[in-house]
């Protein structure tokens, strides 16, 4: 379906269970904004409606402009809604102290301590953040606290499709290990036995489509369509169907009289077309607005927009403005300062919100990198890679050279097969250092856990960054969240390397040389003479909090951001019509912000009239924002 206002039959809350509505899609297409502009207009309607996120990098805080949190809380201004973001910290707390408690009172301190320890692994935030989202899946319909609809406003999609994954790798882990040991990364089998079958019942529901719908939100562009078939064909395979399209960030026609808008406007045209002709589920459409979706009072304004037909506001078609036209962009010495490398390798790793464009960046930057004359290699470990999309060539699982682009390397790290590679080399190392095979059956069966793909994913990244033939490195990295678990990852694996596997293990085997290597890795990726930390994010309030959020995390290992990078900003020179002028207006308030907040050299990408792809356009864009050859 195509036309305003929009049918939503479909995707109403039953009147005798509880129904569950997942938002998913690639990062920054707008998942926050409809999933709260539905749980609005549902608990207008009298529903008892909860929104919870399982976002790592959440921002219904900031969407509902108050204090949320790791616990069920009512929105201001809202009554039937209440909302919850799980805190992974303390989801991790509360699953350890929860499958530990029955073990400590029957086994001795020292095996208790030996369990903990292994509970205390980088992939337990992932599996207890999931494990308390699927409470939520399992409450009693007769229950009178339950709730009529349960909203999940869900991480990125490359990251959705894996927590929704877990239940059955993790069963597959649990029999397995009840079969061994008796021990996995999720803790003791024995006391997991219930959460087992909660897991069961999870993915039961999620399979009901009378009772559980996915929507997809995406934008009229590529790399959006792509995302959403990906994860629908990942999903179909795990038996869920029940899919409807929301195409977010619609022009206007009153935003299409501004030429750089106009051919933005006929390119998302084609794109619309593609929807209609690839995807067979009830699709909805929403137009781009000019201002920000913020605050209980404005979701009930897109609701009526995006529900019931109204045209935009006033607000939204915007008077004239007085704009700054300030350059805000830092001088091209202080951000090359930042990239190139001065008589040593130089590792440039881009961050933030998903969706920003932390491709395009990273992309962008390799390419100028290497027409500097650097031998560069380009990577990346996010599960959702379209490092071979912008650069409109194939990029694959080993290091090759980028047709078309002298001194320019790239590689796609594919978790699955970095895992199996990781595998057996830490088993092949423990023989060889005579490990008995009581504790090499029992590491095996960690290994075979669902956890250790992000683990070897990073472990790959190490191999390449720590190869000297290189001049620079850029990284493009996954979504903030994930970021932040894969660069602490080298921190809690120097501290799993000392575990003892219970008595039958000398605390000397430690892996020394392992620990000296990703010691190596953490002063690297602190010392802003080697390393730099670009953030990305839209000139937007949200993705600002959210790289503000990282680099705080960050900090705490020791590691600073070194650049900023504003993407998507509309040129001053294009603001000729009220709703364009509107947007600028915006957009020049948070470069400001920007500048203020993190203190370190902006580098603008402008909004182009089409999707930046292809080594010509990078490299065009590339002088345009870091200037022309400057080395011989």
């Amino acid at each position: 379906m195509t036309s305003s206002p929009n049918d939503y039959s479909t995707i109403r809350p039953s009147d005798y269970q509880t129904t569950f509505i997942f938002f998913s899609g690639k990062g920054g297409v707008g998942k926050t904004s409809m999933a709260c502009t539905h749980a609005v207009r549902y608990a207008d309607e009298g529903k008892r409606t909860l929104i919870v996120t399982t976002d790592p990098a959440s921002n219904l805080a900031d969407v509902f402009e108050q204090e949320i949190g790791h616990q069920v809380m009512p929105i201001a201004g809202v009554p039937n809604l209440s909302a919850m973001e799980i805190d992974p910290d303390k989801a991790t707390q509360e699953y350890i102290d929860r499958a530990m408690s029955p073990i400590r009172a029957a086994f001795p301190p020292q095996i208790v301590q030996v369990m903990e320890e292994q509970m205390s692994g980088p992939c337990t935030a992932e599996v207890a953040a999931f494990d308390r989202f699927t409470d939520f899946l399992d409450v009693p319909s007769d229950n009178g606290t339950a709730f009529d609809i349960v909203i999940f406003d869900t991480a990125p999609t490359g990251h959705t499709i894996r927590l929704l994954e877990l239940p059955a790798e993790w069963s597959q882990s649990i029999d397995a290990a009840s079969a061994g040991s008796g021990q996995t990364c999720l803790g003791p089998a024995a006391a997991i036995q219930d959460a087992k079958h909660k897991y069961e019942r999870a993915l039961a529901a999620m399979r009901q489509s009378a009772q559980t719908q996915f929507v997809f939100v995406l934008h009229p562009e590529a790399i959006s369509i792509k995302e959403t078939r990906r994860a629908i064909d990942e999903l179909s395979k795990l038996d869920i169907h029940n899919f409807r399209l929301i195409v977010n960030g619609i022009i206007p026609p009153a935003g299409a009289g501004n030429p750089l808008f106009a051919a933005r406007a006929e390119m998302q045209a084609r794109y619309l077309e593609q929807i209609e002709r690839e995807f067979t589920y009830s699709k909805q459409r929403m137009i781009l607005l000019a201002d920000e979706i913020k605050g209980a009072a404005r979701l009930r304004q897109v609701g009526k927009i995006f529900f019931d037909g109204e045209p935009a506001s006033g607000s939204d078609e915007a008077a004239e403005v007085q704009l700054q036209n300030a350059a805000f962009a830092s001088s091209l010495d202080e951000v090359r300062a930042r990239l190139s490398p001065n008589g040593h390798r130089r590792t440039v790793f881009f961050a933030g919100k998903g969706g920003v464009g932390k491709t395009v960046a990273s992309c962008v930057t390799a390419v100028w990198l290497a027409r500097q004359g650097y031998k560069t290699l380009l990577l990346t470990t996010d599960p959702a890679a379209h490092l071979g999309e912008v650069l409109d060539t194939p990029v694959g699982d080993e290091v090759a050279e980028v047709s078309g682009q002298p001194n320019l390397w790239a590689v796609k790290i594919d978790p699955k097969a970095a895992a199996e590679t990781y595998k057996a080399r830490i088993l092949n190392d423990a023989r060889k250092r005579g490990r008995p095979e009581s504790a090499i059956k029992m590491m095996e069966e960690e290994l075979n856990s669902p956890c250790t793909e992000e683990m070897a994913a990073f472990d790959k990244f190490i191999e390449y960054a720590s190869q000297d033939e290189w001049q620079a490195v850029v990284f493009d990295t996954a979504p903030t969240g994930h970021t932040l678990r894969l660069l602490e990852l080298p921190v809690d694996w120097s501290k799993q390397i000392d575990v003892k596997v219970f008595a039958s293990v000398d605390a000397t085997a430690a892996d020394d040389v392992a620990k000296q290597r990703f010691g190596k890795v953490i002063q690297m990726m602190s010392d802003p003479a080697q390393s730099t930390f670009a953030f990305v994010m839209y000139p937007e309030a949200t993705p600002i909090l959210e790289a503000w959020r990282a680099a705080q995390e960050l900090g705490t290992v020791g590691v600073q951001p070194g650049l900023v990078v504003a993407n998507m900003v509309i040129p001053s020179e294009q603001a000729t019509t009220p709703f364009v002028q509107s947007r600028r207006a915006m957009q020049e308030k948070y470069l400001a912000e920007i500048g203020k907040r993190f203190g370190v050299p902006l580098v603008q990408i402008p909004l182009l009239p089409r999707e930046v792809k292809g080594l010509d356009m990078l490299a065009e864009l590339g002088e345009q924002i870091y200037g022309e050859k400057v080395i011989a």
